[in-house]
């Protein structure tokens, strides 16, 4: 009696967070302001590890034709290192990682004495995390609706506040609710709809870790991202309004070598440092700073297929040395393996895709950008941008402003949008 009583409680339990995590988040007494009430539309999308160059290797057909018909870049440049909760909030921020706080998917604070971890929701959801000022919260400052269908930090109070409408994060509700809960926002009157949205895909990635990057489920992927935005773009089309569509990822993927993985450094004593990171970039935060200096050595010494930084040399383009940490939580040491090497120190399975690796000399691990709506010229081709150059265009289509230091620039923007 008492197990079916258990088991009973469990049923509900399991039903109440089903509840609470596929339901619609919505701030009461939010509305637009007069003067949002007539600004453009942009939605935002993310397929993560949508490789640069996966459109036209799979031959998406319809993501190949908004392209023609907007703005195509060759490739958009993440930020490093070129993971998927960085660079989702560098493309939210405009901030580089180690400026914005969330320097890997998984990474240990010092000052804090824990970890975030991405698979942790009482970390993601914790609004104190994260710094900078997320596109969403931007919009909702200035009295512009926003809503997020899924996004690094979009269900975390940051600044103490959410978007008016958004959703936990969860891998429950069907596509197709998906894009009726968009169009449903669009058609909204004016004062309760939102002009900025966030919309996430995550199945390009999930697949290319477990197959590899060149493999037919990739494809397959690939067309149902591609059959996705079709039905997207037809959906919110008979709302009758001019809507913006950016098209981006977080990161690319690569093939590494699973065959002779990099074991822990003979010179790497585990025990004294808190470690951020496996595979491709890997943070060592010394428990005790005397041991700092010798381990560097150590490690330089034994030498191998990586190369070792301390915070303080990391190369300048990474943009995470210590000068650059403003948050205190890259590691004293780091390693980075060369391409296509990786590290396994945990003896873990190792997936046959990857990413991480610095976008300067790994170019598997670009994104991808296309845009297309009525704010956009119409077939443009550009050269490789800086993800970070994402909230400037699009604070810029909303008729945001910002005063807060961020590192993207207005280049794309002037590049893209018509005068």
């Amino acid at each position: 009696m008492k197990k079916l009583l258990f088991l009973s409680l469990s049923f509900i339990c399991s039903l109440v967070t089903f509840a609470q995590d596929t339901t619609q988040q919505v701030i009461p007494g939010r509305t637009n302001s007069a003067h949002q009430e007539g600004k453009p539309y942009v939605i935002l999308i993310s397929a993560d590890g949508f490789r640069y160059n996966y459109a036209e290797q799979y031959k998406a057909e319809h993501l190949l034709a908004f392209a023609n018909e907007g703005v195509k870049a060759s490739s958009m440049i993440p930020s490093f290192p070129s993971v998927t909760y960085p660079n989702h909030y560098a493309l939210a921020t405009g901030l580089y990682p180690a400026h914005h706080g969330i320097v890997q998917n998984i990474f240990y604070d010092r000052d804090r004495k824990t970890y975030y971890n991405s698979s942790n929701k009482a970390a993601t959801q914790d609004g104190s995390w994260y710094h900078g000022t997320p596109l969403w919260v931007l919009a909702e400052q200035q009295h512009m609706l926003a809503a997020n269908f899924y996004w690094v930090g979009s269900d975390a109070a940051i600044k103490g506040t959410y978007a008016t409408y958004y959703y936990k994060h969860n891998n429950k509700i069907p596509i197709h609710d998906r894009i009726e809960t968009v169009v449903g926002w669009l058609k909204m009157p004016a004062d309760k709809r939102p002009h900025f949205i966030t919309f996430y895909l995550p199945e390009v990635d999930d697949v290319g870790h477990e197959y590899g990057p060149d493999s037919p489920e990739v494809g397959n992927s690939v067309h149902f991202i591609d059959s996705t935005i079709y039905e997207l773009n037809k959906a919110v089309s008979t709302t009758g309004l001019k809507v913006n569509y950016i098209f981006v990822s977080d990161h690319g993927m690569t093939e590494p070598d699973t065959k002779h993985p990099l074991p822990t450094p003979a010179a790497l004593d585990t025990s004294k440092f808190f470690i951020s990171g496996d595979r491709v970039v890997v943070e060592l935060i010394a428990k005790n700073l005397a041991d700092i200096q010798p381990t560097y050595e150590a490690l330089k010494k034994e030498g191998g297929d990586y190369d070792v930084y301390l915070r303080e040399n990391l190369p300048v383009h990474l943009h995470s040395s210590k000068s650059d940490d403003w948050h205190n939580r890259i590691g004293d040491i780091v390693l980075l393996p060369h391409w296509p090497k990786l590290f396994n120190l945990y003896s873990r399975k190792l997936d046959k895709g990857q990413h991480g690796y610095d976008p300067a000399t790994v170019k598997d691990v670009h994104a991808i950008f296309y845009a297309w709506g009525p704010a956009f010229k119409p077939h443009t081709e550009i050269a490789p941008f800086p993800n970070v150059d994402i909230y400037p265009l699009v604070s810029q289509i909303l008729g945001l402003t910002y005063t807060e230091k961020i590192d993207g620039t207005k280049e794309l923007a002037d590049e893209v949008l018509k005068k």
